[in-house]
């Protein structure tokens, strides 16, 4: 590790097969806590390159534990988190009206880091059992038409280095390596990220796959569609900036997104959403990036007409529905 640090600290950049080799041995216990956290501060200090991201990813998909979806179409949406906002879980929502409007959606996600309450979190809270057995998930895709993966039980590797991120307490880039680690690999995703940089990265990333995808920021900082202000928006085929008139919804005030302080505000914003009984802005933010998902797909249609389907399914109670099959 001494060398390698030196090299980083050298200005000099990894090459994705030496960023993939690296973060291996990180799993394989070849290095102590001091030298993974020192190794881990320096993609706080300088920008991650294409291709140390590339190598990452394709080491935690290596070690992961695979998902096959058997042939099912589906989706995730899911942000990077770190973007320090500690808005309410805004894509965790937005999953079950995806999944009330008919889509199939299989959500990858884990506990908070630099934020209090992820989607794990909220989940767990509501009664999620967390659960790696295939027929058990391919059991919830059916019946409720969405499952979780819960990181930690599809990651073993990453136990190695979980320790050292609560220590730390803030971003590295294994928020930047979630989204792109979804065991199951879905033909459709929206990503979230914090900055624009990181939603370049990902869109040279994620084009070298044939598949559709989104990756959304907003200009503001939010890692998802915020409303706040505009966004960008990049696909396979280019880029757009959206504000909240594209979606036909007001533009909100930031206080609307806060998620609370604990675990137990979280879920209570979160049941308020699905049974009708959030605030307006908090309504609209879940629309908004339902919404852009479906759009995501790529099917052709409007992105208001897009809003207007993930409203149908908030407003006829099919996304409450839908949490209930599940947890069911």
């Amino acid at each position: 590790m001494k060398q390698i640090l030196h090299q980083l600290f050298e200005h000099q950049t990894l090459s994705r097969t030496e960023a993939r080799d690296i973060l291996l041995r990180i799993a394989g216990d070849d290095y102590n806590d001091s030298e993974i956290a020192s190794f881990l501060t320096v993609f706080r200090m300088r920008p991650i390159s294409v291709e140390e991201l590339q190598g990452f990813q394709e080491a935690l998909l290596q070690l992961s534990n695979p998902f096959d979806l058997q042939g099912v179409t589906a989706i995730d949406v899911v942000g990077t988190g770190g973007d320090g906002k500690n808005t309410f879980n805004i894509s965790t929502i937005s999953c079950f009206v995806l999944a009330g409007a008919g889509y199939i959606v299989c959500k990858h996600g884990n506990y908070g880091v630099s934020s209090g309450c992820g989607s794990s979190n909220v989940l767990e809270a509501l009664g999620y059992e967390f659960s790696a057995d295939s027929a058990i998930l391919h059991g919830q895709l059916e019946k409720a038409g969405i499952c979780f993966l819960h990181a930690p039980l599809f990651h073993p590797a990453m136990k190695r280095v979980a320790p050292v991120r609560r220590a730390l307490g803030v971003k590295t880039f294994f928020n930047m390596l979630g989204p792109l680690v979804n065991p199951a690999q879905p033909d459709y995703q929206l990503f979230g990220v914090y900055s624009p940089e990181l939603a370049r990265l990902y869109q040279y990333v994620l084009q070298a796959r044939d598949k559709q995808f989104g990756v959304v920021y907003a200009l503001d900082g939010y890692d998802e569609v915020s409303l706040t202000g505009p966004a960008q928006f990049r696909t396979k085929n280019g880029d757009s900036l959206l504000d909240a008139a594209d979606f036909g919804l007001p533009k909100i005030e930031a206080e609307a997104l806060h998620g609370g302080n604990t675990v137990e505000e979280a879920k209570a914003i979160f049941t308020r959403v699905l049974d009708g009984s959030a605030t307006d802005a908090q309504k609209s933010v879940i629309l908004a990036n339902a919404g852009l998902a479906i759009y995501s797909m790529g099917a052709g249609k409007s992105l208001i007409d897009c809003v207007e389907e993930a409203r149908e399914s908030l407003d006829s109670g099919k996304a409450l529905k839908t949490l209930k099959k599940l947890l069911a």
